[in-house]
C-alpha cells in the first residue's frame, strides 16, 4: 500500500511538472503571437548580437593555437595556454592591466556620479525653456565622434595656441604639452570621456525620474520635508534600481577603455601611463601580426569583466537587488 501511494505520489508530481513547463512554454508562446510587433522590432539588434557577438566566437580558438593565416583556424598547430604563460611573464602586460584598471576606476568614481547628480538638479527646475537648453547642450558631444571630441581636446590644450595655454601665459606662467605629459594624461583621459557622455547618461537618470510617483513628494512636503530631503528620501531611492544596473553595467566592462579615445590622445611619451589593453591588442595583433597572442589578450580581458560582473551581480543580489540577471 504505502509503495503504491509512493507510486501515485510520483505521478502526480510528474504530471504537475509536466504542466507547469508547458504552461510557461505555452505562455511565452502565446506572449510572443501577442506582442508580435515588439518581437520584431528587438529582431534586428538580436541578429546583431548573434553576428558580432556570438558568431565571432568560435575565433577564440586562436588563443590556444600557434596560429597561421595560411593555415587557417584548421591547420594551425594547437599549443593550449602557450601564449598565456608568455603573456603573464611579459612585463608589459603588468602595466597595461595597471593603467586599464586605474582608467577605469577613475572613471567609475569621479564620472559616474556627474549625471546622477546633473539628473536631481534638472528635475529641480521649473522653467522648461531652461532645462531643455541645458539637457540640449550637455548631450550635443555625445553626437560627436571621438575623432571630433579628440581634436577639440588636442586643439584646447596645444602648448602654442590651445586657449589653456593662452590663459596660463596670462598669469606669467609657461606652456604645459599637456598630452606629453604622464602626470596630466590620465586626467585629460577622464575629463573628456566625462564631458562625452555625461549628457546621454543624464537622460536615461532623468528617463528614471519620471516613473517616481508625484504623490511622494506631496506627502513628503505635507510632512514638511524641504527640498533637500525630497531628494535624499523620494528622488535618490527612486533611481536606486537605475543606478544599480548601469554601474553592474560599467563593472563588467571595467577593462573596456575605448578604443577610439586612448588611441586618438596617446602617444609614446604617455605609453607608461597610458597604454591600455585596446591599444596594446593593436599594436601586437594589426602592426605586429600576432594574432594569437593578441586574441589571448583580449579573451584574458574578457574573462575579467565577466568575473567582476558576475561578482557584482551576486553582491547586489545579496543586498535585495534585482541585478542584471
Amino acid at each position: 500500500m504505502a509503495l503504491t501511494e509512493k507510486a501515485g505520489m510520483k505521478k502526480a508530481a510528474f504530471a504537475w511538472n509536466r504542466r507547469r513547463t508547458e504552461g510557461r512554454q505555452g505562455g511565452t508562446l502565446a506572449h510572443m503571437r501577442a506582442n508580435k510587433s515588439l518581437y520584431l522590432l528587438l529582431a534586428p539588434g538580436i541578429l546583431y548580437y548573434i553576428l558580432f557577438h556570438y558568431l565571432p566566437m568560435y575565433g577564440i580558438m586562436i588563443a590556444f593555437q600557434d596560429y597561421s593565416i595560411f593555415g587557417g583556424l584548421t591547420g594551425s598547430e594547437w599549443i593550449g595556454l602557450q601564449h598565456f604563460r608568455d603573456l603573464f611573464a611579459n612585463e608589459d602586460f603588468y602595466q597595461v592591466f595597471r593603467n586599464s584598471l586605474l582608467i577605469s576606476f577613475y572613471k567609475i568614481v569621479f564620472n559616474f556620479p556627474v549625471p546622477i547628480l546633473l539628473a536631481i538638479l534638472l528635475n529641480e527646475v521649473r522653467k522648461m525653456a531652461f532645462k531643455g537648453t541645458i539637457q540640449t547642450v550637455i548631450y550635443l558631444p555625445y553626437f560627436l565622434s571621438w575623432v571630433v571630441i579628440s581634436g577639440l581636446v588636442i586643439n584646447f590644450l596645444s602648448p602654442s595656441s590651445g586657449v589653456v595655454n593662452m590663459v596660463i601665459e596670462s598669469f606669467g606662467g609657461d606652456p604645459i604639452n599637456f598630452l606629453a605629459e604622464k602626470s596630466y594624461f590620465r586626467s585629460i583621459i577622464v575629463l573628456s570621456d566625462l564631458w562625452h557622455g555625461m549628457g546621454w547618461n543624464t537622460i536615461i537618470f532623468l528617463a528614471a525620474l519620471t516613473g517616481v510617483d508625484p504623490q511622494l513628494y506631496e506627502a513628503a512636503r505635507m510632512d514638511g520635508a524641504n527640498r533637500i530631503h525630497q531628494m535624499l528620501h523620494v528622488t535618490l531611492p527612486g533611481l536606486k534600481s537605475t543606478i544599480i544596473v548601469l554601474l553592474l553595467i560599467k563593472i563588467g566592462h571595467v577593462m573596456d577603455n575605448g578604443f577610439e579615445q586612448i588611441f586618438l590622445l596617446s602617444n609614446p611619451l604617455v605609453y607608461e601611463v597610458g597604454d591600455v589593453f585596446e591599444t596594446y591588442v593593436y599594436r601586437t595583433g594589426l602592426i605586429e601580426a600576432q594574432y594569437d597572442f593578441s586574441t589571448a589578450v583580449g579573451l584574458f580581458k574578457s574573462a575579467i569583466g565577466l568575473s567582476l560582473l558576475l561578482i557584482a551581480n551576486a553582491v547586489a543580489r545579496r543586498f535585495g537587488e534585482r541585478g542584471i540577471f
